[in-house]
């Protein structure tokens, strides 16, 4: 098991629900949902020069899924001004990053998602006259990997809450 870098190990894991999204130093207003960030190794299999009987295997490279953002239809025009940059050539490319906050609301956990651009733009969600939902629009981001941004830090001891 990893040692924690903080004073003490933290007792639960964070929420999923207390999170920020920002590109251009500036906050993404309304995003309520966003993919999870995969890395996959590639993996191939050869077979040494002196044994043919038995294969081993290496890392051949890595490749990262779409993130996908997802808020609630609003007067906001970002995500489609961003999405209607896109050409050929892949349009404008952003870092966006992801902070992960704590209960008190301290960010703990940040991740720099590198050189993304838009693959999909949905503008509207189906329709349905019969329902009651709330009308989503979602962008599709590809890009070249993530990092941790490794400012955001871990609890000490003192900012536990005491026993009731």
């Amino acid at each position: 098991m990893a040692e924690s870098r903080g004073n003490a190990p933290r007792p639960d894991p964070y929420k999923s629900y207390r999170f920020r999204v920002r590109w251009d130093g500036r906050d993404v207003a309304g995003v309520s949902k966003v993919s999870g960030l995969t890395r996959v190794r590639d993996v191939v299999t050869h077979r040494g020069t002196g044994d043919q009987t038995s294969s081993r295997t290496a890392s051949a490279g890595a490749t990262y899924d779409a993130v996908t953002l997802e808020r609630g239809l609003t007067h906001d025009p970002e995500f489609e001004r961003w999405a209607s940059q896109v050409s050929t050539s892949a349009g404008p490319r952003r870092d966006v990053v992801i902070d992960l906050y704590d209960e008190a609301g301290r960010r703990r956990q940040s991740f720099k998602v590198r050189r993304c651009w838009v693959s999909t733009f949905q503008a509207l969600p189906d329709l349905d006259a019969n329902a009651d939902a709330v009308a989503f629009e979602h962008l599709e981001l590809q890009h070249e990997g993530f990092e941790r941004d490794d400012e955001a830090t871990e609890p000490v001891e003192s900012e536990f809450p005491g026993p009731a």
